[in-house]
């Protein structure tokens, strides 16, 4: 097919880039291109093109090629071969029309707020009064404006990612290049970001995005998904859904890890992943499939079985696994079979636990409780407090109030609690100017692994992390998800009995968090207490149970079913003719946390029940010329619970400082 062509693989049509000048039509056209590194070829013949106006999302695991195209059409490289053009320039001649957000944001953390747009507008060429309007512009799209004179360093990472998206804008791009830009940043966050996005791109700014969170892909017009530098799949999110040809059941029994075991075993059963409190199980054949569950698992109570809709992770990993086969873990090498704590009994609480930086208050009398073979997620917008909290509860940090016990013991500087527990941060904790094994012989002497263990627990980490014979390369060059891969070994070559995680898996792309999860999952069977911080939601339906922190209060607790099922109101999925007037629309008359936009989708959250909302919300679209053509009541995800309680806590005063 030619590169005129939407995108290589997909039969879209091209008629209607006969009306304008391609370049117009089609601002992103890559075809053939190609990019080595010596030996290395990152980029291996490929082809797509972006429609005017379209958010396009390139998604792929570490490694794919991504962040190779992204700086080819950032004018940054040059290809070694193919073509690539932007509104029918090369990359480097079109850069004037290009604005390019980087996986790292290229903020000045010592100038403010306004200084940063100001050295940016002027790099720019743009004239001091288009710089203060642009400026005051951007910043009062992204609620930023009473801010400006704040250091960026002083930023949490939601607000940074803004900023940088502001200095991207301010001189009006026609092609925004956004190279994995919320990676590690709240879904509060998140969602504002790509509200921001939708009118840009409603106003005819061609978008492409790379991305490790699945949620937010379903926000693509379309996607394409790229493995070992070739593209594979294209299409809208629905149809990726769909092309797998499988269905999705959500199945509860009794002992998930003995479920989960046989179910991997059972005939008819494609595929099986475990959740906190429920397994996913894909089959080509609904009844069948149902029949294989019920008959596999007769002997461990069957007590809830649903048909949901695949998601789009579930066909992201079911592509990945049939280029590449699963993930196989080898068993972790543990000297110790005996001698962990009795399962379900206390191994983490904090009672009243506070702390107070000068005049801030960061935690506000948080109450928790996690038990041996527990996974506890903790989740909070940034700035929550959440972080604290952790540095507390494992000895890091002295609290300014409250009690906390560890391990059994109030001691949590002691040297044998020291031993039981495991800390991998949300900074990367390894040191980037050693290699791989320096690291890894580092934390084994500090966490105290006898020598004779060391070696086995090395290659076990290298095996894990997909870095077999890599083990002297420098740490500082391995991409973010291959560097936590490694950072989660480290912290558990000694065998802890506690594991605190900080977002383990961010920037990890879905198959190698799949792995991860797994042997999360192995550890809490053997009856590790893990406490474990995201910001991806997905992710969190993995855990047993949850807590929501916002601005340093715990504002809810629960299983993720059970929070799910608190959650007032009904969610109303809409497909409407004109999905992103609709949301502008309802948002004019709602509040906004209510109505977001999930590609061609609405999610709008009402206080009536499904009928009586579906119908006024048709008369009100309709009324606007608008038509629904279809409307329906959907399940509450973490996301809209995670929305929903954080600006309940809002209303009732409890906010961030920054808010």
């Amino acid at each position: 097919m030619s590169a005129d062509a939407v995108t290589e693989g997909t039969a879209a049509s091209t008629d209607v880039f006969l009306q304008k000048p391609l370049e117009d039509a089609v601002p992103i056209r890559v075809r053939d291109l190609r990019k080595s590194y010596g030996a290395l070829e990152a980029v291996k013949g490929v082809s797509f093109a972006v429609r005017k106006g379209e958010i396009f999302g390139l998604i792929g695991p570490d490694g794919a090629g991504k962040s190779s195209i992204f700086q080819i059409l950032g004018g940054v490289m040059q290809p070694s071969d193919g073509e690539a053009s932007i509104l029918g320039r090369t990359p480097r001649d079109a850069r004037s029309m290009i604005g390019y957000l980087t996986q790292t944001f290229s903020l000045y953390q010592d100038l403010s707020v306004a200084e940063n747009l100001r050295y940016v507008g002027e790099l720019r060429l743009l004239s001091k009064e288009e710089i203060r309007e642009r400026s005051a512009h951007y910043l009062r799209m992204f609620d930023m404006d009473r801010f400006a004179d704040r250091l960026a360093g002083r930023l949490s990472g939601g607000m940074k990612q803004k900023l940088a998206l502001a200095c991207a804008l301010i001189a009006e791009p026609k092609v925004l290049l956004l190279d994995e830009p919320t990676t590690g940043v709240d879904p509060v966050s998140r969602r504002e970001f790509w509200d921001a996005l939708i009118p840009l791109a409603a106003r005819g700014m061609t978008i492409l995005v790379a991305t490790p969170y699945l949620d937010e892909a379903e926000r693509c017009h379309r996607i394409a998904l790229i493995h070992e530098g070739r593209i594979h799949a294209t299409g809208t999110p629905a149809e990726l859904r769909h092309s797998l040809g499988l269905e999705r059941l959500e199945v509860r029994a009794n002992d998930l890890a003995r479920a989960e075991e046989l179910l991997r075993k059972a005939r008819g059963i494609e595929d099986v992943q475990r959740f906190g409190d429920r397994l996913d199980v894909l089959v080509r054949d609904v009844a069948q499939g149902e029949r294989s569950v019920r008959e596999t698992l007769k002997d461990l109570n069957v007590t809830e079985l649903h048909l949901r809709e695949p998601t789009l992770e579930n066909a992201f990993v079911a592509t990945l696994r049939e280029l590449e086969g699963d993930v196989s873990l080898s068993p972790f090498p543990r000297a110790r079979q005996t001698g962990m704590p009795k399962r379900n009994t206390t191994a983490i609480s904090a009672r009243s636990l506070s702390k107070r930086f000068g005049d801030f208050q960061a935690v506000k009398g948080v109450d928790l409780e996690v038990r041996y073979g527990e996974i506890y997620g903790l989740l909070g917008a940034n700035g929550a407090g959440k972080t604290t909290t952790i540095k507390m509860l494992c000895g890091l940090l002295e609290p300014s109030g409250g009690t906390v016990t560890l391990a059994g013991e109030r001691d949590l500087r002691s040297s044998s609690v020291r031993q039981r527990i495991g800390y991998m941060s949300q900074k990367f904790s390894l040191y980037d100017d050693l290699t791989i094994e320096e690291n890894l012989d580092f934390f084994a002497g500090v966490y105290g692994v006898p020598r004779r263990e060391r070696e086995e627990k090395k290659r076990w980490v290298l095996s894990f992390s997909g870095l077999e014979g890599r083990e002297r390369q420098l740490t500082g060059s391995l991409p973010g998800g291959w560097k936590q891969r490694v950072a989660f070994g480290a912290s558990i070559m000694h065998e802890p009995e506690v594991l605190f995680l900080d977002e383990p898996t961010s920037g990890v792309d879905p198959l190698a968090r799949r792995a991860l999860w797994r042997m999360i999952n192995d550890l809490a069977d053997y009856g590790v207490a893990i406490l474990v911080t995201t910001h991806y939601l997905e992710e969190a339906e993995q855990c047993n149970r949850l807590g929501l922190m916002v601005a340093g209060y715990m504002v809810a607790q629960g299983s993720p079913s059970d929070l799910k099922t608190a959650q007032r109101g009904t969610l109303i999925e809409l497909i409407t003719d004109e999905p992103q007037l609709a949301m502008k629309i309802l948002r004019d008359e709602m509040e906004r946390w209510r109505v977001s936009l999930f590609g061609d989708r609405l999610h709008v959250v009402v206080d009536e029940d499904e009928d009586t909302a579906i119908k006024k919300l048709a008369d009100r679209l309709k009324r606007n010329g608008i038509d629904v053509v279809r409307a329906y009541r959907e399940p509450f995800s973490l996301e809209d619970v995670f929305i929903q309680t954080v600006e309940r806590a809002r209303r009732e005063g409890k906010v961030a400082p920054e808010d």
